[in-house]
């Protein structure tokens, strides 16, 4: 079964970036200079920010539903995201490239934002999507970064 992966949409975090640090601090953002690779995996681009990057950490509500599901949580977001083409990662049958180096955390929702399936795996996390989306009852898929907990994405059918 085809799957589609997106990433979020540039245009919501585009004016954080002209924010000075008190601001952000005012918001409960932090602006990130990144000294480590594969630490801190931009929800936009769904790339992760390379070494000497900036980055926006930042809250972010990632299922806003009326459930007891209903979740948020911190997000990076790669200043280099909001240049150039400004695009989301947006791709059917792709895997992501933050995937590769993590423990991944899937998660199944019906219509209602209640979770139906979830599990844990390393790295391709195609089989689950295939077993998920074979339920009828699964409307959409998040998966998470295992270790942190922090959302990467939302997957849809194709």
């Amino acid at each position: 079964m085809s799957f589609r992966i997106r990433g979020l949409s540039p245009a919501q975090f585009e004016p954080l970036f002209a924010l000075d640090d008190l601001a952000l601090a005012e918001r409960s953002m932090r602006r990130v200079l990144i000294d480590e690779p594969d630490s801190a995996p931009c929800r936009i681009t769904l790339q992760d920010a390379a070494p000497g990057e900036h980055v926006l950490l930042l809250p972010f509500a990632h299922h806003m539903v009326h459930s007891p599901y209903r979740a948020s949580g911190p997000i990076y977001i790669r200043e280099g995201a909001l240049q150039g083409a400004r695009e989301a990662f947006d791709r059917i049958d792709e895997l992501p490239p933050v995937f590769a180096p993590r423990i991944l955390a899937v998660r199944a929702y019906d219509g209602e934002g209640m979770m139906i399936h979830a599990d844990v795996v390393e790295a391709d996390p195609r089989n689950l999507f295939k077993d998920y989306f074979a339920d009828p009852a699964t409307d959409y898929i998040h998966v998470h970064y295992a270790r942190r907990g922090c959302y990467s994405c939302l997957v849809e059918r194709a």
